[in-house]
């Protein structure tokens, strides 16, 4: 019972913890917004030409569907930075003096971040119940079938990625950024591979939508089992039916319940990677403490302390026009920390890519070669407008003279740099073949990069919005080439290069203002 009272209490207090955040309102912001698009029909469940009446079971599911799925992949990066957040605040030292096991840790973490999940599907709940009195289609509202699929499949789904968020955390590579990338493809697989296979997903995405696609299908045999959750897309929306909800069996249930016990798992594997907040165990300070005795000198310090001579010491102002312009040498300086600490094979991949740019044909080349020669830097990006925040560093670097007139520039500038060197096979055959249009479409992509790392870091103050935001561009715009979000064919619809140029003027202001909040300038 005493472990039950204390792991409630670790619960409730790392919950109120993050609930005081500015950080939790923009989450729920964005649950509102989802609300928001489903009511006015921005978000919409589409089988084909069809959809449900507006009643509690269309309702619920829909809505569900929508947290399932959105909020389980928006919220592995909102959530994941428990256990850093008690490296970083020191409580881990205090939580590791006591006989609190790693189980109980990160099971209480996990049951942390689904709280904070759950109460962005919360706002969903409460949101569906108003979307079916402001549609009015049926206005009789039945709350067990509306809350049943919130229950069966968005709490199940939220479990599993708040386990996943810890998990991430414990294991030294996946806790870094490289971690937040392979979530989203690993969340993508995850859904990919249900589809194919028919089976339960861990959203629920598919238990929902096959009874949808049942019941279409007794009413309208010559429905083509077509089945979407689109975003600003309802025009071609024509006809209406009457779903009465997922028919709940033990089964299903059964299922469910699996995904809680799976999570559960996946958080007791967590805790054999949980390193207990000791720094002589941790591999990567390890690695670095054997790098430091290496280099280290030894120094001989006298036992008896020595008496030093205090003498005036007069110091000569210096003079304005002794001071040099070392942009460069600070452009150069910032190139070398973002590059600092990548492996020797990250080097050598890049390379293959920008030869493989150079010499494939240009199809290749732009299709294939460069779409993945502008995510492999992904992690050198993101640490653009957020080192500071991460090391603690802001009162050095915000100290210093001109930090925002030449040190932020100098961070972009070196963003550009990396975009320009991974990306300079493509853009060296183009200005061979004498391609204007195609160089201004590559240069503005090229320039939006580092403008959206910068702004985002600058503004956030950590690295993960943008590693979840340009991966989710690069996925749905490049590799899918969805319209407006593909920034590597730009030269396809030339309005689209002006509003990229546009757009990374924006963002670079975006991120000036942030910074200059953040140095308290009035």
């Amino acid at each position: 019972m005493n472990h039950v009272h204390a792991l409630y209490h670790m619960v409730r207090a790392d919950f109120l913890e993050r609930v005081r955040r500015y950080s939790f309102l923009l989450t729920l912001a964005f649950a509102v917004y989802l609300g928001w698009g489903s009511a006015t029909g921005l978000i919409v469940v589409r089988l084909g030409e069809y959809r449900g009446i507006y009643n509690s079971a269309w309702v619920g599911s829909m809505m569900t569907l929508v947290g399932g799925l959105f909020i389980s992949l928006v919220g592995f990066y909102i959530v994941k930075n428990a256990i850093l957040r008690d490296e970083q605040t020191r409580v881990g030292r205090i939580l590791a003096s006591t006989p609190m096991s790693k189980v109980f840790y990160t099971v209480a973490k996990t049951l942390s971040n689904c709280a904070v999940l759950m109460t962005m599907v919360a706002v969903l709940a409460v949101a569906a119940i108003l979307i079916q009195v402001f549609r009015g289609e049926d206005t009789h509202v039945q709350l067990g079938t509306l809350l049943a699929p919130f229950l069966w499949c968005a709490l199940p789904a939220m479990a599993v990625t708040a386990a996943i968020a810890v998990l991430f955390e414990t294991l030294p590579v996946l806790r870094g950024a490289v971690g937040n990338v392979i979530f989203f493809f690993l969340w993508v697989a995850s859904l990919a591979t249900a589809e194919q296979s028919k089976r339960d997903d861990f959203a629920g995405f598919f238990v929902i939508a096959h009874s949808m696609q049942d019941s279409l299908r007794k009413i309208f045999p010559a429905y083509n089992n077509s089945f979407s959750l689109n975003v600003g897309d309802s025009n071609q929306i024509t006809r209406r039916f009457v779903w009465n909800g997922v028919e709940w069996t033990g089964a299903i249930i059964l299922h469910r319940l699996w995904w809680m016990l799976i999570a559960l798992g996946i958080a007791c594997v967590a805790a054999l990677f949980f390193q207990r907040f000791d720094p002589a165990r941790t591999w990567a300070i390890r690695r670095k403490e054997k790098a430091v005795a290496k280099d280290s000198t030894v120094v001989q310090i006298s036992a008896t302390p020595a008496i030093a001579a205090h003498a005036a010491v007069h110091l000569t102002a210096l003079l304005a026009g002794t001071q040099k312009n070392r942009f460069i040498q600070l452009v150069a300086s910032e190139l070398r920390m973002m590059l600092k600490g990548m492996p020797w094979w990250w080097y050598v991949a890049a390379l293959g890519m920008l030869i493989a740019e150079a010499v494939s044909p240009t199809p290749i080349a732009r299709q294939g070669v460069l779409i993945a020669a502008w995510i492999w830097p992904v992690t050198v990006w993101s640490q653009m407008g957020a080192r500071e925040s991460r090391f603690m560093t802001q009162s050095l670097i915000f100290s210093s003279a001109h930090a925002l007139q030449k040190q932020l520039p100098a961070v972009w500038c070196a963003g550009v740099v990396v975009s320009m060197l991974t990306g300079g096979g493509y853009a060296l055959r183009v200005l061979l073949s004498g391609d204007v249009r195609e160089l201004l479409a590559w240069m503005a992509a090229a320039l939006f990069i580092p403008s959206l790392a910068l702004a985002l870091g600058a503004f956030s103050g950590t690295s993960k919005p943008f590693e979840a935001i340009y991966t989710v561009i690069w996925y749905i715009g490049p590799l899918n080439r969805a319209p407006g979000f593909d920034f590597i064919r730009l030269a396809e619809s030339p309005p689209w290069t002006a509003y990229y140029f546009v757009l990374s003027i924006a963002l670079l202001a975006t991120g000036y203002f942030s910074r200059r909040a953040r140095m308290a300038y009035v």
